[in-house]
């Protein structure tokens, strides 16, 4: 009896750890995504150089302070590209977002590093995003449903959808100026 518990015991850890490896996985490299997006006319990256406002209406996008001092992204015309990283439960996930006329084309996972969540990687999650816009009180405009077991990683592309939103209109917005 003790050597079938045993036996059960090292079957169940096997199981779990191999589910636990195929969650996390790079999908598409970020250079790969933008290539994509431009139709392999990648523009030279740009630069958004944040100022102490900046950070302060980030930080209240995310939930949490941003230090960082600047972002890259990609702009042709009217599109840009954000490659943007933001914590899961507690390891970043990596997520491009292409943004035309002020709302979402596409939102895609490329990185995951998390032992669960990674449906949010799914094209059935990510086409949620498709036209988002943001709203004044810089909220996405549609309901994106959750998925259960994945609420972080819910979360955590939601933040990034609106956050990419929010650094397009500032960067549109200077332009204009």
């Amino acid at each position: 009896m003790n050597r079938v518990y045993k036996t059960l015991v090292i079957i169940m850890v096997m199981l779990t750890s191999v589910a636990t490896s195929q969650a996390k996985g790079i999908y598409q490299k970020p250079a790969s995504f933008i290539s994509e997006i431009f139709a392999g006319e990648t523009p030279k990256p740009k630069t958004l150089w944040l100022a102490a406002e900046d950070k302060k209406a980030i930080a209240a996008i995310l939930s949490h302070k941003y230090n960082r001092l600047r972002i890259r992204y990609w702009q042709k015309a009217s599109e840009t590209v954000w490659i943007l990283d933001e914590i899961g439960k507690e390891k970043p996930i990596t997520i491009g977002v292409h943004i035309q006329a002020n709302q979402i084309v596409q939102l895609k996972v490329l990185a995951f590093r998390e032992s669960r969540g990674d449906e949010v990687r799914h094209q059935f999650y990510t086409d949620q995003f498709k036209e988002a816009k943001l709203t004044d009180d810089i909220m996405l405009d549609q309901h994106i449903d959750g998925i259960t077991g994945a609420t972080m990683s819910v979360r955590a592309t939601t933040k990034v959808a609106r956050m990419a939103l929010w650094l397009n209109q500032k960067v549109n917005t200077a332009s204009n100026n």
